[in-house]
C-alpha cells in the first residue's frame, strides 16, 4: 500500500500516522521512509483525513476526502471526490464525484 499526501493524517487499523507518503511493506508501516514500531495483522483497513495524490492499495477497505486517484485490488473504496481514475478488481466503488474513469471488475460503482 502506497499514501502519498501532502502532510496529511491516515488511520491504520485504529492507529494514526502523519506524514506526506505512507507505505504498508508485509506487516510494516513506514512514514516518510521511517519504520514504525508494531505490525499489522490481519485485514488492513485504511482511512485517510485529508486530501491524497495517489492511494495504492493491494487488500483491504479505503477511505478517504479528496483523491488525485485511487487504485487497489482487494477492497472497497470510500471517496467523496477523485480528480483522476479509480480502479479495484474486487471491490466496490462509492463516491460522490469521479472525474476519471472507473473500472471494477467484481463490485458495484455507486
Amino acid at each position: 500500500m502506497n499514501i502519498t499526501m501532502k502532510n496529511g493524517k491516515c488511520t491504520i487499523d485504529g492507529k494514526s500516522f502523519s506524514g506526506n507518503n505512507v507505505q504498508i511493506s508485509g506487516n510494516k508501516v513506514i512514514v516518510d521512509g521511517v519504520t514504525q514500531d508494531g505490525e499489522l495483522v490481519g485485514d488492513i483497513t485504511v482511512t485517510v483525513d485529508g486530501d491524497v495524490e495517489v492511494l495504492e492499495n493491494t487488500n483491504g477497505n479505503v477511505r478517504c476526502n479528496n483523491a488525485g486517484s485511487v487504485k487497489t485490488t482487494n477492497g472497497k473504496v470510500t471517496c467523496d471526490d477523485v480528480a483522476g481514475d479509480v480502479k479495484t478488481t474486487n471491490g466496490d466503488v462509492v463516491a460522490k464525484t469521479i472525474l476519471g474513469k472507473v473500472t471494477t471488475v467484481n463490485g458495484d460503482i455507486n
